[in-house]
């Protein structure tokens, strides 16, 4: 089996301690963390994380299983790139006397869609938005001219083909609690259940 990259998608409670006792089920198997981003949803209270691994999907799938019995875990789900749209941002410093004096920089940069963010003296900052392998190939790019500082961001992805969790947690918010009572069939039975 060979190894792809995997988007996982995790809804979660935003509770304190969760983003680590994840990180531990990732380093106990030895699966290094590509990307992490951890975001609000559209559900107040409710939070998104969204991880990019390279791995088999064997193991990504009892990955997504163990990571969704933790308590505060509502759903998580998996995805190749091909099953998500997906987007990184990129900034980019460069110094601003490169860009007045060299129109091929210029040029680059229209070409990749960078668009300044901030402009000072002595150096001007630009952002895109896409996917890897454009925001390295500005990066590239750039290198000669002088590039002062880069940073890119973590993947934030949508699935494709999904009602998205947003209806399923709306249906269940929407049912009514039972009314019937559940008798707890071993609570006259303390003695034979906790005895070692």
């Amino acid at each position: 089996m060979n190894k792809q990259e995997y988007t996982l998608s995790i809804f979660t409670e935003n509770q304190i301690g969760l983003l680590n006792r994840i990180a531990i089920m990732f380093s106990r198997r030895k699966i290094n963390v590509e990307s992490l981003n951890v975001s609000p949803t559209e559900i107040e209270g409710i939070s998104r994380f969204t991880i990019v691994i390279n791995e088999v999907e064997e193991v990504v799938s009892k990955l997504s299983r163990q990571i969704e019995k933790q308590v505060e875990v509502l759903k998580a789900y998996y995805n190749t790139n091909d099953d998500v749209i997906w987007q990184e941002l990129a900034l980019y410093k460069v110094p601003t006397s490169v860009i007045s004096e060299k129109a091929k920089v210029e040029r680059l940069l229209r070409e990749y869609g960078a668009q300044a963010v901030a402009i000072r003296s002595d150096y001007t900052v630009f952002e895109t938005v896409g996917h890897r392998q454009e925001t390295e190939g500005l990066l590239e790019a750039l290198a000669p001219y002088g590039l002062i500082e880069f940073v890119r961001s973590a993947r934030v992805a949508i699935i494709k083909n999904s009602e998205g969790f947003h209806l399923k947690l709306k249906e269940f918010e929407q049912q009514e609690p039972s009314e019937a009572i559940i008798e707890n069939e071993f609570l006259d039975k303390r003695d034979e259940v906790f005895t070692m």
